[in-house]
C-alpha cells in the first residue's frame, strides 16, 4: 500500500519561507508525477505545482516565481519550497502522486499539512 507522508508545514509571517516535503513509501514503482495541492477554508482544492520524473514542472499562476517544486526520484520524494509567503497562501497542503504522467496527479494522497501565513 502506497503512503505519502508530508512534513514541513507550520506558522510563518508574511514574507517568510517554508519547505514542505513528501515521501512515498510502500511502493516498488516510480510515481511519475508528483505534486502539491492546497485547500483553504471554504474554497475548492487547487493544484499548486507538479513535477514529472523528467524534472519538468508546472505551477499555478498564483505561486509562479515564489514556489519551487523539486523531486528526488531515487527516494520518491517531492519538495515544495515556498518563499515570499502571503496570507492568501494559508491552506492545508496535500501531496499527491500518480503512476502516469499527468497534469493532475491523483492516484495517491497524503494526509495534508497546515500552512498558516500571518499578516
Amino acid at each position: 500500500q502506497v503512503q505519502l507522508v508530508e512534513s514541513g508545514g507550520g506558522l510563518v509571517q508574511a514574507g517568510g519561507s517554508l519547505r514542505l516535503s513528501c515521501a512515498a513509501s510502500g511502493t516498488v514503482f516510480r510515481l511519475n508525477t508528483m505534486g502539491w495541492y492546497r485547500q483553504a477554508p471554504g474554497k475548492q482544492r487547487e493544484l499548486v505545482a507538479v513535477v514529472i520524473s523528467s524534472g519538468s514542472t508546472n505551477y499555478a499562476d498564483s505561486v509562479k516565481g515564489r514556489f519551487t517544486i523539486s523531486r528526488d526520484n531515487a527516494k520518491n520524494t517531492v519538495y515544495l519550497q515556498m518563499n515570499s509567503l502571503k496570507p492568501e497562501d494559508t491552506a492545508v497542503y496535500y501531496c499527491a502522486g500518480d503512476r502516469s504522467v499527468t497534469a493532475n496527479p491523483n492516484d495517491y494522497w497524503g494526509q495534508g499539512t497546515q500552512v498558516t501565513v500571518s499578516s
